[in-house]
């Protein structure tokens, strides 16, 4: 299986934390400066990458720390 299409194991808990904090995706998005699009993609576990500072304005406007946003499952 080429690097491009092999399965990841980290789950994103966008959806719980959202929930939490009684907030949409759309709110999230524009406080993040990301677009709807590319945050729904996170949040689906469809995305390849996450770079740092989107990270840290997650876990900044979330108020949390990266493993309440990501966990690794084990196979």
């Amino acid at each position: 299986m080429s690097e491009d299409k092999q399965e990841h194991a980290i789950e994103v808990h966008l959806d719980r934390l959202l929930e939490e904090r009684g907030m949409t995706l759309a709110e999230l998005a524009d406080k993040v400066g990301v677009t709807h699009v590319n945050l729904s993609i996170l949040k689906n576990g469809r995305a390849r990458a996450v770079r740092f500072t989107t990270l840290t304005r997650l876990c900044e406007v979330l108020e949390c720390q990266p493993g309440d946003l990501l966990s690794h499952r084990k196979n």
